[in-house]
């Protein structure tokens, strides 16, 4: 024991010093190319990767393993200086993948956000006469335009969107919602713990599967301020169940005097709404009924950016936007003018459907998903050592909506030889740019449903070819 300790700190005190490595001639050349401390770095990690090495083998490396080569630092340090975001070619099926960004923005989207990005923009200036504006007079006007609604406000989500109407609302008053709408979002935050964090005192009612409209008017007292409705876009609740149509719910809080808030998560501004998404929600619809605010999330079934949009009454719609937590909670510009040129698309519904990713991912028929799946196959025949095969594949639309509907569609199915699918998944996924795909039966399936367009279909074929040459490393 004592023997081989005394040889681990040997081959450990043989590593070469920081200095040394810094000194042999491709290293050095590396510090002409690169910040001095970014090389340092690099070199300090190939050789804590050496000590880790010798720890966990018992010193048992020959002195090859104990050499630094410079090709090793270079790799280091261009892993320490490649972005940690980078593209991510979307294989799985999962339309509104959370992990991967959510909603796609468009191409018309991502020109405009170009032309605003690098320079100077009218965000807060009236062009026509030189004061001071406001910063969301544009998306407003489109939002009511296209819901119908009286008023308008964005914020930075839509976990903030229902903080602020609550704390605007119902601070340190009684707030009414449904046992069986207490729903849990991405990174466990829960509905209760937003109205605690607002202010307001959450009133719980009915059961968790059945909540009747008597059990909203027996909660209704002089310290109530609104009633809360919550979509539940995330899960579904089936079986024996009820709960009051969202008429009869506008019907009671009119008639005493009260607020109705509708968190919907997440909606759709097509109205109607494409049969082929059925149940998907819409501010539309709600407004009609008389609902007094609905708030959803923009880079959801919209396709936009990460916003919260908050509709309806222009009273109560100005009564936030006053709060000064709205202020805190406020977009940029940037988001406002990813919202805005996507809201412009969707004045053709037409140009909407064709234009923005997530529905024309969601509304793709089969023969064009069959068609882009042979395509990309024809491609992966060729391809020596792996077996590619067009399969059915059934996707999701992800991102905490339409929880029941699948997507069937079309796929092709990789089966590597001499290693496994979990191994060229990991290879994928280390690539540039990165793919993610869904293994399924010792396969790797790659979906064709989620590609941006059909020009990913030569950058995906390329991809697996690249990753195919770790075989040979």
């Amino acid at each position: 024991m004592e023997v081989a300790v005394a040889d681990l700190r040997k081959r450990l005190q043989r590593l070469p010093s920081v200095d040394a490595v810094l000194r042999q001639p491709e290293v050095a050349r590396l510090l002409a190319e690169h910040p001095r401390g970014q090389v340092v770095a690099a070199v300090r990690r190939v050789l804590a990767e050496r000590r880790r090495l010798l720890r966990e083998r018992g010193g048992k490396e020959d002195d090859a393993k104990i050499a630094v080569p410079a090709s090793e630092v270079r790799a280091a340090l261009a892993e320490a200086i490649r972005a940690r975001l980078r593209p991510v070619i979307n294989a799985t099926g999962v339309v509104l993948h959370t992990n991967l960004g959510r909603s796609p923005l468009p191409a018309r989207v991502v020109e405009h956000l170009a032309r605003l990005a690098g320079g100077f923009c009218n965000l807060e200036l009236d062009l026509s006469d030189g004061e001071r504006g406001e910063r969301q007079a544009a998306v407003q006007d489109l939002l009511c335009e296209l819901s119908g609604a009286g008023g308008a406000l964005v914020v930075n989500n839509n976990a903030a969107a229902v903080f602020l109407m609550l704390r605007v609302l119902a601070a340190n008053r009684e707030a009414i919602v449904s046992r069986g709408q207490q729903v849990e979002i991405g990174g466990s935050f829960r509905v209760p713990d937003v109205m605690r964090a607002s202010g307001a005192r959450m009133v719980e009612v009915g059961t968790t599967n059945k909540t009747h409209l008597y059990d909203y008017e027996r909660a209704i007292g002089p310290d109530t301020a609104l009633i809360l409705s919550v979509h539940r876009s995330n899960f579904a609740l089936v079986g024996f169940t009820e709960e009051p149509a969202l008429e009869a719910l506008a019907a009671l809080a009119r008639s005493r005097g009260l607020p109705l808030l509708l968190d919907l998560g997440t909606a759709t501004l097509l109205d109607p709404v494409p049969p082929e998404l059925p149940g998907a929600p819409a501010p539309q619809p709600a407004l009609r009924t008389g609902v007094s605010l609905v708030c959803f999330s923009g880079d959801k079934l919209l396709g936009g950016p990460q916003c919260g949009i908050l509709l309806g009454d222009p009273g109560l719609v100005t009564a936030l936007a006053r709060d000064p937590m709205a202020r805190a909670l406020r977009v940029g510009r940037l988001t406002l003018a990813a919202l805005e040129a996507t809201l412009r698309l969707y004045q053709d519904p037409a140009a909407a459907r064709r234009e923005i990713p997530v529905l024309r991912m969601l509304l793709a028929s089969s023969a064009e998903l069959k068609r882009r799946a042979r395509a990309l196959q024809r491609r992966l025949r060729r391809l020596a050592g792996i077996e590619s095969e067009l399969v059915p594949t059934v996707g999701q639309v992800g991102g905490g909506s339409l929880p029941e509907l699948s997507l069937p569609g079309y796929g092709v199915a990789l089966r590597p030889a001499g290693f496994s699918a979990q191994t060229l998944a990991q290879w994928l996924r280390q690539g540039e740019p990165a793919v993610l795909g869904r293994l399924h039966q010792e396969r790797l399936v790659l979906d064709v449903r989620t590609l941006i367009d059909d020009s990913e279909i030569g950058v995906l074929a390329q991809a697996v070819a690249t990753a195919l040459l770790h075989r040979s490393r």
